[in-house]
């Protein structure tokens, strides 16, 4: 049983009370442990401290749980950095999903301009971050889920030496959706997904044993003829059948990228407007749920549900508690991807225990789809170079390069744009010139 200080950045967020929940549930794996909640809210900080006391109160835990807004403090001597923020808010989500559908390109949380916005953000707030850890805790090991993962993990391998691991649980969920789409059960679905992070397509894929393509094949084209059948999941299907591999859900924005497109311009309001909506009933619940002795999270009214994060804690686990586990994580390839550079961050299955992650060597990815991810990893190299050190002649190439904008014109405009929208939130070098 590890004791550890693990400092959460990001602990006021709508999803702070969910993490807690999933270190609470773990944690007889980490009793007489600290977890020291940091973020810019002192308010929520609070709240989510009270839940945390209070749900690791009943379990019968030892554990201690600080708040400060004063990151350099709370990451004092951590051994653990679990990083989940967001600059800017919904708010400036909401920016990254309007001005590209202005401009007739697809805006989405990770994907095409509004993931590129959300990366340089994301990364700005990241380096001040690592030169804080590397003053205070350089030996402490970063977990990040601060999207998106891929490239905010690309920026930190190439310019820092602290030890960093990036999660996202879409290797081990995207599967579900499309067996489910085929009226099949997803417990007797084995898969094993590798590439990049939102970018990931199935090299095994088997159901009861068996080959899973041919029964997504006859259950996509038994609902063709059913019009009542939803639109998304026969793209999933689709898609899955005609490639030979079960795909991440993100790239339906690019095989049906013009349908898609038609879909989000059509509808009257973007998934940060839907998520605003949503947010004071998330807290007014946290708020509820302070007051008991025993909080209970209910999983339709807390941000993304009440185990949150669970990857990162399982990972701690395996490092600390020496578990000898398999997990997929984000990090630089080093052979385990078969035709990826060795240096570009991969998402892969690695072995962890106490030395850390041992990656484990993958098939390549199936020919059909190889293309576009060797795309993509181009794009999240040049993007998190940008971020972390370019000027706005950078950014530009790197948007461009995009398969949602190609257009150089529309590029540069949908940039500076945004750019501006994003001041707030971005280093000088990469605003437009006055």
């Amino acid at each position: 049983m590890a004791r550890i200080k693990l400092a959460y950045i990001g602990g006021g967020s709508t999803r702070g009370p969910g993490t807690m929940a999933s270190f609470i549930d773990q944690g007889e794996n980490f009793n007489g442990s600290e977890v020291a909640l940091i973020d810019l809210n002192a308010e929520r900080l609070a709240l989510v401290k009270l839940l945390a006391e209070k749900m690791a109160r009943a379990k019968g835990l030892d554990l201690t749980i600080t708040a400060t807004t004063d990151r350099r403090a709370g990451l004092a001597d951590c051994d653990a950095v679990l990083t989940s923020y967001r600059p800017g808010g919904f708010e400036a989500r909401y920016q990254d999903e309007i001005i590209p559908l202005r401009h007739g390109v697809i805006g989405q949380e990770t994907q095409g301009p509004g993931g590129f916005f959300m990366a340089l953000r994301s990364i700005h707030a990241m380096q001040q971050i690592i030169a804080d850890m590397e003053q205070v805790c350089p030996k402490a090991i970063l977990f990040n889920y601060t999207n998106p993962v891929n490239i905010v993990a690309e920026a930190v391998t190439h310019h820092s030496a602290i030890q960093a691991y990036s999660f996202c649980e879409g290797p081990l969920i995207f599967t579900a959706p499309v067996v489910r789409a085929a009226g099949l059960d997803p417990d007797k679905a084995e898969t094993t997904m590798v590439g990049l992070n939102h970018g990931c397509w199935s090299i095994r894929h088997t159901y009861d044993g068996a080959d899973l393509i041919p029964l997504l094949a006859e259950a996509y084209e038994r609902q063709l003829r059913d019009p009542s059948v939803n639109r998304g999941r026969l793209r999933l299907l689709e898609l899955a059948v005609t490639m030979g591999s079960v795909p991440a859900g993100y790239f339906q924005y690019y095989y049906f990228k013009e349908e898609i497109l038609a879909e989000l311009q059509a509808k009257p309001t973007t998934r940060a407007q839907d998520i605003l909506a949503a947010v004071p009933d998330y807290w007014q619940h946290y708020r509820e749920q302070a007051v008991s002795d025993n909080p209970q999270l209910d999983p339709g009214r807390s941000r993304g549900g009440i185990h949150e994060l669970e990857l990162a804690i399982d990972v701690m686990d395996a490092i600390f508690n020496d578990r000898d586990e398999v997990w997929p994580v984000n990090l630089p390839n080093q052979g385990a991807l078969a035709g990826f550079p060795d240096d570009l961050v991969v998402e892969v299955f690695c072995r962890f225990n106490r030395a850390g992650a041992h990656r484990l060597p993958q098939e390549q990815l199936p020919t059909p789809v190889r293309g576009l991810v060797k795309m993509l990893g181009e794009y999240q190299a040049l993007t998190a170079e940008a971020a972390w050190c370019g000027t706005r002649r950078e950014a530009i190439q790197a948007l461009a390069s995009n398969p949602l904008c190609f257009s150089l014109a529309k590029a540069t405009a949908i940039y500076d744009e945004m750019a501006a929208a994003h001041k707030a939130n971005l280093p000088a070098r990469l605003l437009p010139s006055v």
